[in-house]
């Protein structure tokens, strides 16, 4: 998967959040949902056909969002987080998109 830039940045994001200290349950809702966007991306990256790739994505796509609803409720404005979450979330789409 060396060739593969979005679980890149998925790993990436991963490592940056890592270290967060949040309140309450969030810390491990985000450390699930943010392992869970490279998870998914790499077990649809090793699926055979389009419609099985798309369908991981699409979950990792569903945990990113749900990393940046904790990040905001968390209020985190660390910027290189949240740009490696935005860079993460353009690529993820546009894997999606590339798709159709």
């Amino acid at each position: 998967m060396e060739d593969f830039r979005t679980y890149k940045i998925a790993v990436e994001f991963y490592h940056c959040v890592a270290g967060l200290e949040l309140k309450g349950a969030l810390s491990n809702q985000l450390d699930r949902a943010s392992s869970s966007i490279a998870l998914n991306l790499a077990e649809g990256y090793g699926r055979r056909t389009q419609k099985d790739k798309r369908h991981f994505y699409t979950i990792a796509y569903g945990s990113l969002k749900e990393c940046k609803t904790i990040l905001a409720l968390a209020m985190v404005e660390e910027p290189h987080i949240l740009q490696c979450l935005d860079r993460l979330g353009a690529h993820t789409y546009k894997l999606i998109q590339s798709m159709n």
